[in-house]
């Protein structure tokens, strides 16, 4: 049994302008100790995926499918049953630290603040013990706990937030763009911290990202999308360097290639915008950007096949046939 399953999840939110698609038939699992990465660019419903898995949307969406933690559909809990498995079995690191942490309240306030709410036999002593192990395991000071957001740094805030989302021992826990805006060594640390995290206490993790470079170098398997669909899922060592879908090999090629020099490469951009989810293309959906589209490709929305290496998968047409990097 998958600590999460999420099956043909769709997401699709109510607008003055009409029905809006924002998630298309998303299907993935994460396991145990396992990190699985979600890549793609702004607007592609990365977040509004991650929101779905603790029915956090707003009521203007109208969801799909189904979400299965421990082998329990999150849509079919009761209010009182999802408030006590929020926090306390699958946790969310949202994006933006500093407009997620209230900035009249203390940090340490706010760690304790999931603690004090699940569990009504601590008190403010033992809170205030947890915190400081809290603080400790994602390599912060305890006295940090005295300090406002304000008062301490980008990667610390984000440490913070990673805390506060450990704080009542998830076994799930969803990073949305946990780098965001975080200089290079700073977003090396907190992979490493949330690597250790998933290593030491069997987490299960998902990384929401825009750089595939950086899911490609800290998950175990990562899946890409585009306008709501996943495009192509697999290891993702293997994703990173032999992607299969045309639109993978343009998230890479954005990337530059250092150190060797033989690929070292300049990146990449990709021309075109991405679709408006209100408005979308027949067919395939990446089709008006594609390098390598066909005339079969404006009528056919494809599917995920196998592809490339064991366990890879590609929503292409031309899955197979030999593709210009």
């Amino acid at each position: 049994m998958s600590l999460l399953e999420v099956r043909d999840l769709s997401v699709t939110y109510r607008t003055a302008g009409g029905l809006v698609p924002a998630v298309r038939g998303v299907s993935l699992t994460v396991e145990a100790g396992q990190s699985v990465g979600i890549a793609g660019e702004s607007g592609c419903g990365k977040s509004t995926l991650a929101a779905s898995l603790l029915r956090l949307l707003p009521s203007s969406a109208k969801v799909g499918g189904s979400v299965l933690l421990d082998d329990e559909d999150v849509y079919t809990m009761s209010f009182g049953r999802l408030r006590a498995a929020r926090w306390a079995e699958a946790a969310i690191v949202f994006q933006g630290a500093l407009h997620s942490l209230n900035p009249v309240h203390r940090i340490g306030r706010q760690i304790a603040e999931p603690v004090l709410l699940h569990d009504s036999t601590v008190d403010g002593a033992a809170a205030s013990r947890r915190v400081s192990e809290l603080l400790d395991q994602v390599g912060l000071p305890a006295r940090m706990a005295k300090s406002y957001p304000h008062e301490v740094s980008g990667g610390q805030r984000q440490r913070v937030m990673i805390a506060m989302a450990l704080a009542c021992s998830p076994r799930l826990l969803v990073a949305d763009e946990p780098t965001t805006a975080l200089d290079v060594m700073v977003q090396a640390q907190v992979l490493a911290l949330l690597d250790g995290l998933v290593r030491e206490l069997r987490l299960g993790l998902i990384v929401i990202s825009h750089d595939l470079s950086v899911l490609g170098t800290s998950c175990d398997r990562v899946a890409v999308m585009y306008a709501g669909r996943l495009m192509e899922v697999g290891p993702a060592r293997q994703v990173f360097d032999a992607p299969t879908h045309p639109y993978t090999m343009a998230l890479s090629a954005a990337f530059p290639t250092v150190g060797d020099p033989v690929a070292r490469r300049a990146p990449r951009g990709l021309p075109g915008d991405s679709p408006y989810a209100g408005d979308l293309p027949p067919g395939c959906p990446f089709e008006p950007r594609c390098p390598m589209s066909v005339d079969e490709c404006t009528s056919v929305d494809p599917v995920l096949v196998p592809a490339g290496a064991a366990g890879q998968l590609a929503a292409c047409i031309r899955v197979g046939q030999e593709v210009p990097r």
